[in-house]
């Protein structure tokens, strides 16, 4: 499939390994910057969804989204686990859980953008998640970048592979979805948070203003169907690659 990424926001907060690796499946290893785990928090517009060579389907192909993600690596390859994934289209919530085992959840987001700032307002109104929500808004302070490799900002943003774990009688079954892109585009940011308790079914809220605030205007991507890559996957004990 394609689609396109707007108005993106990379919020991110250092949070104790301990209690983010108990967040996790088990079967994932949590993937480390400097000994240091991190929750990101990711606001943004999608459009122009659609499958590749096909034109979008009228009505299904802009909405709002919002993430909340963290990081592992399998087999030395890095990427990203997202607890949770609200938006507004109730066909691209069925698909994804469907298709790539992703907790997408229903929510009502409205978003509005005047020169470089963004406003975002998101209500969760799933019911199989407990009720949050997300009132922010941000503002791009700089040019264009594109992260060096060895950075916190590179670390956090060039992945391109998502996991996701599924049950399978007993055992649990990982799979990994890949997608692609040029490099981020990133602008240096600032972001101001009214509420903000998005990781309410993690067991645990985000304290003080983000450690990294990044932004980006626009992206393309284009997503494949996620393969298995760990069946029967046992509980994994560590942060490092399996």
């Amino acid at each position: 499939m394609a689609m396109t990424w707007r108005d993106l926001l990379f919020a991110h907060w250092e949070v104790p390994v301990e209690k983010l690796r108990a967040a996790l499946p088990g079967a994932l290893p949590l993937d480390l910057f400097e000994g240091r785990a991190f929750v990101g928090v990711a606001p943004f517009r999608m459009t122009g969804i659609r499958g590749r060579w096909m034109p979008p389907v009228p009505g299904q192909t802009a909405f709002g989204e919002l993430n909340v993600r963290t990081y592992v690596s399998i087999d030395n390859k890095p990427g990203v686990y997202f607890f949770s994934l609200d938006a507004t289209n109730p066909l691209a919530i069925a698909t994804a859980r469907a298709t790539f085992s992703l907790n997408y959840l229903r929510a009502r987001i409205s978003t509005a953008r005047q020169a470089d700032t963004v406003s975002y307002n998101a209500e969760r109104t799933d019911r199989r998640a407990p009720a949050a929500s997300l009132r922010c808004s941000y503002t791009a302070t700089g040019p264009e970048f594109v992260a060096r490799p060895g950075t916190l900002e590179h670390w956090l943003t060039e992945r391109y592979s998502l996991y996701t774990v599924s049950r399978m009688g007993r055992g649990r079954t990982v799979r990994m979805g890949e997608i692609h892109h040029k490099p981020w585009p990133l602008r240096p940011a600032e972001a101001s948070f009214e509420t903000l308790d998005m990781t309410r079914l993690l067991g645990f809220g985000l304290e003080g203003p983000p450690c990294s605030v990044l932004m980006a205007d626009r992206i393309d991507v284009p997503a494949w169907l996620p393969v298995r890559v760990r069946a029967n996957a046992a509980d994994f004990d560590g942060s490092v690659p399996a």
